[in-house]
């Protein structure tokens, strides 16, 4: 007997439509043994530019011939559906929604799901779980109900230090004349490891894993300035000037999580990285 769940409206209708459609489409398909929704949608965060998210575990037995295209294809028609460079069904619906549709064998992917704390969170795991047959996938939902955010003091020392690290290869990217490589380096590691850490520092740790996400609600406006600051065109003068305001900022934000945590920071290497970047 399939165990259905019935979840409250969320402010997005639409989303609310196609979960609702995917939950009746899986109970009708007897080769789905279960389905987990997981992203906003599960933390109540849902709006009108939300994606649909959710792991499709098929029987093992229809693992290899299952085609997720088609079944996805019945919630909607299709602009686009293909396999992503994460290996994830990636679609386009034909109101320009988008989905991620993770499609695995039942057996060893519901066993995998517990593994995910720290790294997913699912604070109601009724509201994730569309469809279970066997109970297994709800159980396994079980371990991801309660918040793990990160152990301040390690995670504090190891951010400090890939941030050394990283902008140190920053600026000897700055030193070759590689703009773009260095503007990029710049927004893509060094920027999301600098707001994890501040997160760190201001207990706002819920979009741990996607650290921007939020952000002009999360963080004090100070906080946001000092973000501001370390984004630049791809122009040299203007990622030099950045990446000297966004190394600045690491060493206060590191400074901070030396006083709270007694991390260690290598001062002089900080020095010497400041030096490379004037």
């Amino acid at each position: 007997m399939a165990h259905l769940r019935h979840h409250p409206a969320s402010s997005c209708p639409a989303l609310d439509r196609r979960i609702a459609r995917l939950r009746e489409l899986a109970e009708a398909e007897p080769r789905l043994e279960g389905v987990l929704l997981y992203g906003s949608w599960t933390l109540g965060e849902a709006d009108a530019y939300s994606d649909i998210e959710a792991y499709l575990y098929v029987r093992d037995a229809h693992a290899d011939t299952f085609d997720g295209t088609e079944f996805v294809g019945r919630l909607a028609p299709l602009k686009l559906a293909y396999t992503n460079m994460y290996g994830i069904l990636a679609v386009v619906f034909d109101d320009l929604m988008r989905g991620e549709f993770h499609v695995v064998a039942a057996g060893a992917g519901i066993d995998e799901v517990p593994t995910w704390r720290g790294m997913v969170h699912l604070p109601d795991h009724d509201a994730a779980v569309l469809l279970d047959r066997s109970g297994r996938l709800t159980a396994a939902a079980r371990h991801l109900a309660d918040p793990c955010p990160p152990e301040p003091g390690p995670t504090a020392q190891q951010l400090t230090d890939e941030l050394a690290n990283w902008t140190l290869m920053l600026a000897h990217v700055l030193g070759r004349g590689e703009t773009a490589r260095a503007h990029a380096l710049l927004h893509t590691v060094v920027a999301p490891q600098q707001l994890q850490l501040c997160r760190l520092l201001r207990g706002s740790t819920t979009h741990w894993l996607t650290p921007s996400r939020a952000l002009e609600q999360d963080l004090p406006a100070a906080d946001r300035d000092r973000y501001t600051a370390t984004t630049a065109p791809a122009a040299l003068p203007a990622v030099r000037a950045a990446a000297r305001a966004s190394w600045q900022w690491s060493r206060e934000l590191a400074a901070e999580a030396v006083e709270r945590w007694d991390i260690r920071v290598p001062a002089g290497l900080h020095e010497e990285i400041g030096g490379l970047l004037r």
